[in-house]
């Protein structure tokens, strides 16, 4: 099945009619805004009113799945990212796909698509859920730390209080914020100390 790469050929190109020539003669399509297109005739001339009115654009198309149903039908996810003529990425769709194989040739029955939502770090940070609250250390000495963790309001990042005090007189204050690094594939931590601090570093991944 080289219906992606197909795809994104004639798309950059331009090329409505090889677009809608992917599609079964009575396939479907859903475009992420909601519009129900009906028959290959129909996305062949959506098709060329939007390459009329967009010059120039890139598709990128990321396969995440592919299932096969039967031998002559699968079902695709993936998302897509349009790309504008300077190499910015213009808007993204998660989308589904099924496939069908008709005279031994593969093509798109239905497409729907919707919008992307990037996923949220939770994920990567669930494994230090048992952090979460308050801790203190009143050592053997006048000092007395406090440590508090808590999720950030959107739960992609976990944030962290720390405190120093003697006979209730604020010694140190650093705030952390901990997230993950998409770029680095890891989880880094941003802190910010009262006097103006800055630092960073990386941390181990939570099992």
């Amino acid at each position: 099945m080289n219906n992606a790469k197909a795809f994104v050929g004639a798309f950059e190109k331009g090329d409505a009619k090889a677009v809608a020539a992917l599609w079964a003669e009575d396939g479907d399509y859903v475009d992420v805004t909601g519009r129900h297109l009906q028959g290959r005739s129909a996305i062949d001339n959506a098709f060329k009113n939007f390459f009329a009115e967009n010059k120039g654009l890139k598709l990128r198309i990321d396969v995440n799945s592919v299932r096969f149903l039967t031998p002559d039908m699968a079902i695709e996810d993936g998302t897509t990212s349009v790309i504008s003529p300077d190499d910015t990425f213009g808007s993204q769709a998660r989308y589904t796909n099924i496939h069908v194989k008709k005279d031994g040739q593969w093509v798109l029955q239905s497409v729907r698509e919707a919008p992307y939502t990037p996923p949220g770090n939770y994920e990567h940070l669930q494994g230090l859920q048992w952090a979460i609250g308050e801790w203190v250390d009143e050592g053997n000495g006048p000092e007395v730390g406090r440590v508090t963790f808590e999720w950030s309001p959107e739960g992609s990042f976990i944030v962290s209080t720390q405190a120093v005090t003697v006979k209730d007189t604020l010694m140190s204050r650093v705030t952390e914020w901990i997230g993950w690094d998409q770029s680095r594939s890891q989880l880094r931590s941003w802190s910010f100390e009262g006097d103006g601090g800055v630092g960073e570093r990386s941390l181990e991944q939570p099992r």
